[in-house]
């Protein structure tokens, strides 16, 4: 019937239509789904039909050619809309889209420093900081302290205000500098 290495192919199909199948199911109950005695019916126009038996306004919007959709099953009665069920979940499913598009991600970089770092490779690190900030990015600022340097924490500091001073053009402490095990860290975001 299938060559053999279709077969794998075939089931995984069948699995993702059940699933496609299953999560429409959940966002709402359509036609013959909907088993309550009573519902309150609202027209394709927006008109309110009335408390009325879930078969009689099945019999309804077969007539128009429409769908029965559960809008609000935990209102008493069930509250019931005849629509085009495919229309309806096309504008949703445009609207997410839409709302995803708008959607601005902020990502997070880190910048690592140590006690005793040069001038000079604080400037170049301040630049490529500023850099992440116009681009409206947060920056993670970190700085590790190894060995001996534990008992040096307040250098540690002084290196982060030192930093921040550099980058205060760009930026605002979100979270100022805290020293978490042998870890002190400093969250910056970009100006508005």
């Amino acid at each position: 019937m299938y060559p053999f290495f279709l077969l794998g192919q075939k089931r995984s199909l069948k699995r993702q239509i059940k699933v496609e199948v299953f999560t429409i199911a959940n966002e709402h109950q359509i036609n013959e789904q909907i088993r309550d005695k009573s519902i309150r019916v609202i027209s394709d126009e927006g008109e309110q039909l009335g408390i009325m038996s879930a078969r009689e306004a099945m019999d309804i919007a077969e007539e128009r050619g429409l769908d029965l959709v559960k809008i609000s099953p935990n209102a008493q009665p069930p509250v019931c809309k005849i629509m085009d069920y495919g229309k309806f979940r096309f504008e949703q499913s445009k609207k997410q889209k839409e709302a995803k598009k708008n959607q601005h991600i902020i990502t997070i970089k880190e910048v690592r420093l140590s006690t005793n770092i040069d001038r000079h490779d604080l400037d170049v690190k301040a630049k490529s900081v500023s850099k992440f900030l116009k681009a409206g990015d947060k920056v993670k600022v970190s700085l590790r302290f190894r060995g001996r340097q534990m008992t040096h924490t307040d250098m540690g500091r002084e290196v982060m205000e030192d930093f921040f001073s550099m980058v205060k053009d760009d930026a605002v402490m979100e979270k100022s500098a805290k020293l978490e095990g042998r870890s002190m860290f400093m969250i910056l975001a970009p100006k508005n």
